[in-house]
């Protein structure tokens, strides 16, 4: 009895030696084929197509060819010095060419209330082009089972201009946007993630507030995206306010005409404007006015002003987004944000710094100082870079590649990813 408890004692032992044994070998010739793999690929370079594997994963392989890689490449090879990530912006901006849809709701009257803004001037102007642009883009579709998102045509600039209170500008966007819900199915799909609507004056933002399942749910196109007024950044897109068409031709490379040490000439709306102006309005090497210039001293005396000015102030006014921005931009004046919350637009794309110089509002008081310390040399390359963010805060119709349009469409594409229901 004894003897049988120990043979089979033994027996289990031997197997589990031969057992360990098999798994010492197996781990063993798993660590050799490792190791001569390894080997072999510090042998010899990655070729093109093992570099597929290192792409974004947003970009499928077949979408891919090496035409356009190295096109991209060769593009942002030359503004690398402006993004955050050149090559992943330029596969992804590829991508997205090829394959982003938008659906547009052909629903309501364009004679009254929707679809196109009144002008394509003045304060209207980033939010008219878009309206223009998608329409006449390859983006569009007809086929909504085909669209990544859904755009809301909501123009609230005829409402104004018929005198429509506020309070009657929400109901309406409020009846109109739940008659879209009602009649198609795309909204409940994904409580609204995939839809947004376009306006860059607050007119279109007092009319959107009061509507929270608008504000809350779906994407933002705004001109003012401000932190402190429900403006969601991995959600919400900033819209590059620019009052086109511009009334001189694009600055830059002309920093020996730059003899002025900054400039800002405006309306005193905000608070930060009025503290601008008490503090700096006497000083002899800022340029800055209470006021906006007056026309009667010669004409467009105040766009010149960006011609002959190294740094352009630019303070929010009744909103934190400022016109002068894009002036500046345009003009080759080095902007200066002073703002505390302000999301400046294309902000995830661009680095900001590379190209203007972004401080908070309460830098206000040692604003000269703190531009005359920045070494010629380092203003020179923040020209160079600026001229090279031009095209992207420059509007056109038809829409060109890497303008304003297109920027905020790779907005939009980032933002595709939804679950839908």
């Amino acid at each position: 009895m004894l003897a049988g408890k120990a043979a089979a004692a033994t027996t289990s032992f031997c197997s589990l030696q031969a057992t360990l044994l098999t798994l010492a070998i197996l781990t063993l010739l798993s660590f050799t084929y490792f190791s001569l793999n390894s080997s072999i690929l510090h042998s010899h370079p990655l070729s093109p197509l093992n570099h597929h594997h290192l792409l974004p994963a947003t970009i499928p392989e077949d979408h891919v060819n090496t035409t356009t890689t190295t096109t991209v490449d060769d593009h942002h090879q030359q503004l690398s010095d402006i993004y955050h990530s050149p090559k992943v912006f330029g596969l992804n901006f590829a991508d997205m060419e090829a394959n982003f849809k938008v659906y547009i709701y052909p629903d309501g009257d364009p004679n009254t209330f929707y679809q196109t803004p009144r002008k394509l001037t003045g304060k209207y102007a980033s939010e008219g082009y878009f309206f223009q642009n998608i329409r006449e883009s390859r983006f569009r579709t007809l086929d909504p089972d085909q669209a990544h998102l859904f755009f809301i045509p909501i123009s609230c600039h005829k409402m104004r201009g018929k005198g429509t209170s506020y309070e009657n500008m929400t109901i309406i966007v409020q009846n109109y946007v739940e008659s879209l819900i009602s009649k198609y199915p795309y909204w409940n799909r994904t409580l609204g993630a995939d839809h947004f609507f376009v306006t860059c004056h607050d007119v279109g933002v007092r009319a959107t507030e009061g509507f929270p399942l608008l504000v809350k749910n779906s994407i933002r196109v705004v001109c003012s995206p401000s932190y402190d007024v429900g403006f969601i950044p991995h959600k919400d897109v900033a819209l590059p306010q620019v009052l086109q068409p511009f009334a001189l031709p694009a600055g830059g490379n002309d920093l020996e005409n730059r003899t002025k040490l900054g400039f800002w000439a405006g309306h005193r709306n905000s608070k930060i404007r009025v503290i601008l102006a008490r503090v700096w309005e006497n000083d002899t090497e800022l340029d800055i006015s209470n006021n906006r210039i007056n026309r009667a001293i010669g004409p467009l005396v105040y766009q010149k002003r960006f011609y002959s000015t190294k740094f352009c102030i630019c303070p929010g006014g009744s909103q934190v987004n400022s016109a002068r921005i894009a002036d500046s931009i345009h003009y080759g004046c080095v902007p200066v944000i002073l703002s505390n919350y302000y999301d400046l637009p294309f902000n995830d794309i661009l680095d900001w710094h590379k190209f203007a110089v972004v401080l908070k509002e309460h830098d206000v008081y040692r604003l000269k100082q703190i531009l005359k310390d920045i070494a010629d040399t380092e203003f020179v390359a923040l020209h160079k870079n600026l001229v090279k963010v031009q095209k992207h805060f420059q509007w056109n119709s038809p829409p060109i590649r890497y303008d304003a349009f297109h920027m905020v469409m790779y907005e939009l594409w980032l933002r595709r990813h939804v679950i839908k229901y």
